[in-house]
């Protein structure tokens, strides 16, 4: 081989070597966590992981749900990273999802993880139902701040309650199957009846209704723990209740969608999803995570959150949450915002 030859070689491998080097796999991830958290959850595992990079798909749980059931025979994510684990269940039975044990589940609370071993979802963190109230708007109308879910019955919140559409938000599904699974479903419904006569929109978005009571816009946000304690460190006049009849809750939860042609990098999130590591970012703005012991109290919110949730049955949320919407959107679904 000559000279110029030689040349010509190592100049197509030095061209070739950064390409291979700096190889990535692109894995699209589908979440309905907050979009405010996702710049760090982004850099912390890519900092790590610096041949993933991760494409967020971001929308409110319901919306996301059905996005997914609708690209069943076309599967568009690798993975669902931050879903509602009643969604996840239902693209379990839809065969949409690939089991997997990622390394250190079982270190997890089991009420985090998937009942079948391998396991097809595990859990992240809690959100737990809570009432924003604004204490100021609530004192110029001369309210007194509910204390209870049956105290949002009372006249004197008539017009006054924002409430997440549980069809859109997995906030509002967490409520309403939390109601029947404290009361039954006859009381449950009955409770709704009144409650709907107080509400004056039902919104797509689990954290908009908090925001709402925080910015003035109402006094009660029916909502969960995290934005609650944002808005309250952030300086708004609210009060975070927990009903004393308990709170519903629901797990955010991580799957590999079955197919993925990105099946190793996907396993890789999975198994950073479950670090102590991750359980102590999402413990920035959630009382109660995945991983034992790592949970430090969160400001503005009692340490006890975790006394407060009901026992909640997630196969019996999935397997009727179809039935539970329709009923619900025949029924209170005028007062809804319209859809953006």
């Amino acid at each position: 081989m000559n000279r110029r030859m030689l040349f010509m070689l190592a100049g197509a491998v030095s061209a070739v070597l950064p390409t291979i080097a700096f190889a990535e796999t692109q894995l699209t991830v589908y979440t309905a966590v907050e979009a405010v958290d996702l710049d760090r959850y982004k850099a912390t595992f890519e900092k790590a992981h610096p041949d993933i990079k991760i494409n967020w798909v971001r929308d409110s749980t319901g919306v996301m749900t059905a996005k997914l059931l609708a690209e069943k025979d076309n599967p568009q994510a690798d993975v669902v990273w931050g879903l509602a684990a009643t969604s996840l269940l239902l693209l379990k039975t839809e065969g949409m999802l690939e089991s997997y044990a990622p390394k250190g589940v079982e270190a997890l609370d089991k009420k985090f993880v998937d009942k079948d071993n391998p396991p097809s979802w595990v859990g992240m963190d809690a959100y737990v139902a809570a009432l924003c109230y604004n204490t100021v708007e609530g004192e110029k109308l001369g309210l007194t701040a509910p204390a209870s879910w049956e105290d949002l019955t009372k006249p004197e919140y008539k017009g006054h309650i924002v409430m997440p559409n549980p069809a859109s938000s997995g906030t509002g599904f967490l409520d309403v199957s939390g109601w029947m699974q404290m009361w039954g479903e006859e009381k449950a419904w009955d409770f709704m009846d009144k409650l709907h006569e107080n509400i004056s929109a039902y919104t797509h978005s689990g954290s908009k209704p908090c925001k709402m009571a925080g910015a003035g816009e109402a006094v009660i946000g029916v909502s969960f723990e995290f934005p609650g304690a944002k808005a309250k460190s952030a300086g708004a006049p609210i009060d975070i209740i927990f009903p004393s009849e308990g709170s519903g809750w629901e797990a955010e939860a991580t799957a590999i969608i079955a197919g993925t042609a990105n099946l190793e990098a996907a396993k890789t999130l999975v198994d950073w999803s479950i670090t102590k590591e991750a359980n102590e970012m999402y413990n920035v703005g959630y009382a109660v995570v995945a991983y034992p012991g790592v949970a430090k109290e969160v400001e503005h919110l009692p340490s006890d959150i975790a006394s407060r949730m009901i026992d909640n049955d997630f196969e019996w949320a999935a397997n009727n949450r179809t039935t539970i919407l329709k009923e619900w959107q025949k029924r209170y679904d005028a007062k809804s915002e319209p859809k953006s």
